[in-house]
């Protein structure tokens, strides 16, 4: 086959979702970010919120946070890679409750040093949408 042909066979392959769910990103993370879907638990929201550090969507992540705790404006390092999302554990924060807890961790590199932010992060429906709080 010529190189033409697998470089562009390559191309068309969807890009996987940074939250690690094994869906293409378009497909999952993606359709949040683009305001096509809302996140129906706490811990899709915290798998998008995480997806949207990894792919730069600062705009998004002011749109899920809670209007009390939100910083006025947020500024991603772009040096920093995110890598892997582990979600830890999880209580409530189903389709049908008002609140949830989401323990995860986070893997990123920034000049070649690897780092991880543990976090437990609480999650409140407001307006029938799931928004991030704050961390315990």
């Amino acid at each position: 086959m010529p190189e033409t042909s697998i470089h562009a066979e390559s191309q068309q392959r969807p890009r996987p979702c940074p939250c690690l769910s094994g869906n293409p990103y378009s497909a999952c993370c993606g359709r949040f970010h683009r305001g096509d879907a809302f996140a129906p638990t706490a811990e899709a929201l915290m798998r998008s919120r995480y997806a949207a550090f990894a792919v730069g969507e600062p705009d998004y992540l002011l749109t899920t946070w809670h209007p009390f705790t939100r910083p006025e404006v947020l500024e991603l390092d772009a040096d920093v890679r995110w890598l892997r999302l582990e979600i830890e554990r999880t209580k409530q924060g189903g389709p049908f409750d008002t609140e949830g807890v989401v323990e995860f961790t986070a893997h990123s590199r920034s000049g070649g040093v690897s780092s991880q932010q543990h976090e437990i992060s609480r999650f409140v429906r407001l307006n029938r949408r799931w928004v991030y709080q704050d961390a315990v």
